[in-house]
C-alpha cells in the first residue's frame, strides 16, 4: 500500500507543548562582552548576578578577561556566575550579539562578524560618517541604549545615569568646598548655629531633581531655576516639599549666584546646551564657590566651562572652582554598572523569549525606538539628519 501524503509537516502535527519548546530554542542568545578600551571608561554592561540570570535561562555569555575589573567585578565572579572567560578579543567580537557601554571603535568594528547584533551607547555627538559606513558594510543591526524608551515615554538608561550624575554632583561639590586645595573650608550638613550651604540648581530635570534631593538631605538651602513651570511643579511634588523655584530670569539668577556656595548646571538642549550663565555672572560669584557643569557633554551651560577629565577634574577661573567632567557616572563605576545591567537584563531575556530581536522589534515600540541600524540599513531619522545620510523608516522593513 502506498504511503498516504499528508498536507501537514511532521512539525505541524506535534503537540502544542513541543511546538512551544521549538519556538523557545530559536531564542538562544550568545552574548559577547568585550573589555572597554575608551579613555576612563570603567563600567561594564552586565554584573555577575545579571550573567547568572541570563545563563540560567539557557543562554551563553562570553566575557573578555578583565572586562569587569574597573567596576570591581573579577573574572572569578563572572566564571562562577556561568560566563565563559577568554583573553581572545577577536573571539568576543565574533559573538552573534555584542554588549558594550561605549560604541565600538572603527578597529573593533573590523573584528565584528557580518549580521551581528550590537547593543551599546551611540553617543551621536562623538561619531562621524565613517562609523555608520563601517556598520553598513557589515550589515549590522545596532541599538543605542540611550534611545530605548519605556511605555511611559521615559528613557530608562538616560534616567538612571542622570540619577547618578545628579547625586554625584552634590557629593563632588561637598568635597570641593571643603579645605580641598582651593575650597573655602565649608561643610554640607545643617550644623546648629551655622548658616547652611547655599545651592543653586539650573535645570529641573532628573539630574536637577536628584541633585536637589541630595543637597536637601545634607541640610543645604536649595534654589532651582528652569523655564518649564511644569518641571518646577513636578520637582516640588517629587521632593514632597516647597522649594525656592524660579524661571531663568537674569536678575533673579544673578542675585542667587552672588550668594551661593555651589551651582549645578543641568540644562539640556536639542543639539547643545544653551549658555545660561555668562562670564560676568561667574565673576560676581564668591571666591572659592564651586560650579559643577553636568551639561558639559552637550557643550556646557556656563560661558566659562571647559572640558576636564577624571584625572584633572577641576580648574579655577575668576576665583571660582569649575568641575566639568563629561562622564560623571564613570567615577562611580560599580553603581553605574549595576544600573546599566538592570536595564539590559530584562530586555535581553525578553528578546530571547520573543524568539529573537526581529519579533521583539515588531512588538516593542520602545526597543524599536533604540534601533538605528537594521541589517546595515540606517533607520534613525535623527542620525540621518545629523550626518546628512539617507535612512529608511523601520516600519517599512519590519511588518
Amino acid at each position: 500500500m502506498s504511503k498516504s501524503l499528508s498536507p501537514f509537516t511532521k512539525q505541524q502535527l506535534l503537540p502544542q507543548e513541543e511546538t512551544l519548546e521549538i519556538f523557545k530554542r530559536k531564542g538562544e542568545l550568545y552574548i559577547g562582552i568585550p573589555k572597554e578600551t575608551a579613555h576612563q571608561e570603567k563600567r561594564v554592561c552586565l554584573t555577575p548576578d545579571a550573567v547568572s540570570a541570563i545563563v540560567s535561562n539557557g543562554h551563553k555569555v562570553l566575557l573578555e578577561s578583565g572586562a569587569g575589573n574597573g567596576a570591581n567585578f573579577s573574572d572569578k565572579d563572572y566564571s562562577e556566575a556561568g560566563a565563559e572567560i577568554t583573553k581572545d578579543t577577536e573571539k568576543v567580537f565574533s559573538c552573534p550579539m555584542i554588549l558594550k557601554v561605549e560604541p565600538p571603535s572603527l578597529e573593533q568594528i573590523k573584528l565584528i562578524n557580518p549580521q551581528t547584533i550590537l547593543i551599546s551607547a551611540l553617543q551621536i555627538k562623538t561619531q562621524n560618517k565613517l562609523y555608520f559606513e563601517a556598520l553598513a558594510a557589515k550589515r549590522i543591526t545596532a541599538l543605542a541604549f540611550e534611545y530605548i524608551r519605556e511605555e511611559d515615554g521615559a528613557y530608562p538608561a538616560v534616567r538612571s545615569l542622570s540619577e547618578i550624575a545628579g547625586t554625584a554632583s552634590i557629593l563632588i561639590a561637598s568635597e570641593l568646598i571643603s579645605n580641598n586645595k582651593d575650597g573655602n573650608g565649608i561643610m554640607f550638613g545643617n550644623i546648629s548655629g551655622v548658616p547652611p550651604v547655599e545651592v543653586v540648581i539650573i535645570g529641573a530635570g532628573t539630574v536637577g531633581e536628584f541633585a536637589a534631593r541630595s543637597a536637601i538631605g545634607l541640610g543645604a538651602n536649595v534654589k532651582i531655576f528652569d523655564n518649564s513651570i511644569s518641571k518646577l511643579r513636578r520637582i516640588q511634588t517629587n521632593l514632597g516639599r516647597t522649594l525656592f523655584t524660579s524661571t531663568v530670569q537674569p536678575k533673579n539668577l544673578s542675585k542667587a549666584l552672588k550668594r551661593c556656595d555651589v551651582v549645578i548646571g543641568a540644562v539640556r538642549g536639542v543639539n547643545r546646551s544653551p549658555i545660561v550663565v555668562s562670564e560676568a555672572m561667574v565673576q560676581s560669584m564668591k571666591k572659592g564657590a564651586v560650579i559643577i557643569d553636568v551639561s558639559i557633554d552637550m557643550g556646557g551651560c556656563f560661558e566659562t566651562s571647559e572640558v576636564t577629565s577624571h584625572r584633572t577634574p577641576t580648574f579655577v577661573k575668576n576665583g571660582v572652582i569649575h568641575y566639568c567632567v563629561p562622564n560623571i557616572p564613570a567615577k562611580y563605576s560599580r553603581t553605574a554598572s549595576v544600573s546599566i545591567s538592570n536595564i539590559f537584563t530584562p530586555y535581553l531575556l525578553k528578546i530571547a523569549e520573543d524568539g529573537g530581536i526581529e519579533n521583539s522589534l515588531r512588538f516593542d515600540r520602545g526597543l524599536k525606538n533604540g534601533l538605528y541600524f537594521y541589517h546595515g540599513i540606517l533607520t534613525s531619522k535623527p542620525v540621518a539628519e545629523w550626518f546628512n545620510l539617507k535612512y529608511t523608516d523601520i516600519n517599512l522593513l519590519i511588518f
